[in-house]
């Protein structure tokens, strides 16, 4: 009981101003246009999600970052592009967690140990404190995934089926 609670009270001291601070407007600008060239050189679509906290329906019923993650894939419509390979890059700031959920166009071809690499390598950022390199590293290996297994031909143009702007919550 009194671990669920703690973890109650440091949600409620943590809001969207504090995501805010962690990524200000210039960096949300970069992170879009990183997001906006790498889909130049894939058909895939790429959604980054920071959210200072959780709500409290999640923390009520003990929800992890990961449940919080996949609502927020279909929230955001990651799962709906026309080749199944969005993937969502998610940072819970209070827990410090990061969770990439990827469709199955994507998941078919990539395996758990790259995509578990890949976290390794963003929480390095991520303990630093050092959010927006943490991010654009994981959007260009994300958009190199896609470039491999994606990529576009000669002449061809991805639709941008989803927003490339990061979502703050």
């Amino acid at each position: 009981m009194g671990a669920r609670l703690l973890r109650l009270l440091k949600h409620r001291l943590w809001d969207e101003g504090d995501a805010q601070r962690a990524l200000p407007e210039p960096v949300l600008e970069r992170l879009r246009q990183r997001v906006a060239a790498s889909e130049t050189r894939h058909s895939g679509e790429i959604r980054i999600c920071v959210e200072a906290s959780l709500p409290l329906s999640y923390l009520w019923r003990q929800a992890s970052a990961r449940e919080r993650a996949l609502a927020m894939f279909g929230k955001l419509r990651v799962w709906d592009t026309e080749h199944n390979n969005g993937v969502l890059i998610y940072l819970l700031l209070v827990e410090h967690r990061i969770e990439i959920i990827a469709d199955r166009g994507l998941t078919r071809r990539v395996g758990p140990e790259a995509w578990n690499a890949l976290l390794a390598r963003m929480r390095g950022a991520f303990r630093d404190g050092a959010f927006e390199a943490g991010l654009s590293q994981a959007v260009d290996e994300v958009g190199e995934m896609l470039a491999q297994h994606f990529p576009l031909r000669a002449g061809e143009l991805n639709p941008n089926e989803l927003p490339d702007e990061p979502t703050l919550l």
